[in-house]
């Protein structure tokens, strides 16, 4: 017979629960420290913070050697505390994006590793969890971006990682030789599998945090925002998952499309046999060779962007087969774009920048560009005037490069779904930098129609001002205070809705919400006469 609980001593009863405690991973007198699965961290309190942050954590084996290009590999446990208060380095990569800032020491091929932040009150809770993924094209980015810092999203009683992943040759190489090694018949996506991994490895230690592993949501910005839709897509990730965010972009559409493994498989014989001097080199050669060098002599070579393929394995089949057989994870969805993810100038052409376009101008590009349906393209995208020709070709170079991906994924996710979807546009025009060419800049116009791309990063995340590289003022205090408010919502209860925020209607309603200094629900019935037409041309539907 069990002994009832008003039966037990409260002494007894407390003991147990910092017992409990204990075992969870808090050390209860020195709340840097947590014991994970493969051994103790130590990380460090912050400063005027009720945050914890534990950086440079290894999820996987160091993928070198007879490693590369191998699914990552569970790594050994180590003895004593292990130090946690540095990033760990970044992936291979070269500096391609001005715009990124890295705290992190070097760049190493040895970078399987994760960060952090949880609030030091998190042992007594069973904190929501977000599992962030930096952008960069799969080719650069890294998880100590200032502009991804977990501790502001960490004040607000939730859990935040940022996760390293493999990129560019390092992540996305298919070769047969390699498709030959594999049970599954098939290589490439060391991306995202590096990405299950740390999501397998949230699953399994998050509870020593303080954190709920049935309530992980995903998020990302551009690559990471495609990973986010590949991660909902994969049979290998979908059931790991409550909630997914998508900041610009997926895998359901241009540009970073995903390729067939033939493809893929030619692609990875066409480098190899230009990295040989009279033939070839195999997949035994090429992993001899140094990480720099491989990547400088690739890069040298024309091979810098790989694409995800369909691999058989993490992907059985497309995400967009995936999506439109409803074969995704059911979980809430929160995406969108900003205003201007592309510039007019893409469509028209830099010789036409200074703002004396005429409608001659703009029909002629869009010939050029829609020889066989440029009609039809001028009825979707209709101008007169030169600014409403700029405003059209900025639209129309947005949807090309991104915008329509991201709606393609929401429409998809949702048609069959019984899961809600949240759809915005993301308008606020970030102000100037503070140094330009190396001098102070007194807060000039900076040029932009809209929001660029990657510019809603610092404030969904409420990162202005660790990301101090720009003249914030109050109104971009108050959209970072709108966005971020919206993100932490929907992270907690998967609805980003708040009784102070303004009201975010449901994608299956025509809607979306346009966060600017003045946030309001818009109407967007019309983009789908737009976006189906991208379908039909891209071969989608």
């Amino acid at each position: 017979m069990k002994t009832p609980i008003s039966a037990i001593p409260k002494f007894t009863l407390r003991f147990a629960g910092l017992f409990m405690l204990v075992l969870c991973g808090f050390n209860l007198h020195a709340a840097q420290t947590v014991i994970t699965s493969k051994g103790t961290l130590v990380g460090a309190q912050l400063p005027d913070s009720k945050v914890v942050a534990f950086k440079g954590i290894p999820f996987a084996t160091p993928p070198t050697g007879t490693l590369r290009w191998q699914s990552p590999q569970p790594m050994k446990a180590w003895h004593g505390k292990r130090d946690a208060t540095n990033f760990a380095d970044q992936c291979m990569q070269l500096p391609l994006f001005s715009d990124m800032k890295f705290r992190s020491s070097g760049v190493s091929e040895d970078c399987l590793y994760l960060n952090v932040w949880t609030p030091s009150t998190a042992p007594t809770k069973s904190l929501p969890v977000l599992l962030y993924f930096y952008g960069g094209g799969f080719a650069a980015g890294d998880g100590s971006e200032p502009r991804y810092d977990g501790a502001s999203m960490a004040e607000n009683d939730m859990i935040v990682i940022t996760a390293n992943y493999r990129l560019g040759i390092f992540g996305l190489l298919a070769h047969p030789q390699l498709s030959a090694k594999t049970t599954y018949d098939g290589s490439g996506n060391y991306t995202f599998m590096d990405q299950i991994a740390a999501l397998k490895w949230t699953v399994k230690n998050i509870a020593a945090f303080g954190g709920d592993s049935n309530r992980i949501t995903i998020a990302g910005e551009s690559a990471g925002s495609l990973s986010v839709s590949a991660l909902m897509a994969s049979p290998l990730s979908k059931d790991l998952i409550a909630g997914a965010i998508g900041e610009s972009g997926s895998l359901v559409g241009p540009t970073l499309r995903i390729i067939s493994l033939n493809e893929a498989e030619q692609t990875g014989e066409k480098l190899s046999a230009a990295l040989g001097s009279e033939q070839p080199l195999s997949i035994k050669e090429l992993r001899k060779m140094p990480a720099k060098e491989l990547l400088d002599r690739s890069t040298e070579a024309g091979f810098q962007w790989f694409l995800p393929t369909i691999d058989k394995h993490v992907f059985p089949a497309s995400p967009q087969q995936l999506f439109s057989q409803n074969l995704q994870a059911q979980v809430p969805l929160l995406a969108g774009n900003n205003s201007q993810e592309g510039s007019y100038s893409q469509i028209i052409g830099k010789g036409n920048e200074d703002g004396n376009i005429t409608k001659a101008h703009y029909i002629a590009a869009i010939k050029k560009l829609y020889p066989e349906q440029y009609k039809r393209v001028l009825a979707l995208y209709p101008a007169s005037t030169s600014e409403k020709i700029m405003d059209a070709a900025q639209a129309l170079a947005s949807d090309r490069f991104i915008s329509f991906s991201t709606w393609n994924w929401m429409d998809l996710a949702t048609e069959k779904s019984k899961q809600p979807g949240f759809y915005y546009e993301y308008s606020h025009i970030r102000p100037a930098p503070l140094l330009i060419d190396g001098e102070q800049n007194s807060n000039k116009e900076t040029g932009a129609r809209g929001a660029v791309h990657s510019a809603e990063i610092e404030y969904a995340l409420g990162n202005l001002d660790t990301h101090n590289v720009y003249h914030w003022n109050k109104d971009d205090y108050k959209v970072s205070d709108i966005m971020q408010s919206y993100f932490v919502n929907f992270i907690k209860t998967g609805n980003p809705n708040g009784e102070t925020l303004p009201k975010w209607p449901l994608f299956s309603e025509g809607k979306q919400i346009n966060i600017n200094v003045e946030t309001k629900a818009e109407d967007i019935k019309y983009l789908r006469k737009r976006y189906e037409f991208h379908r039909q041309y891209y071969s989608l539907k």
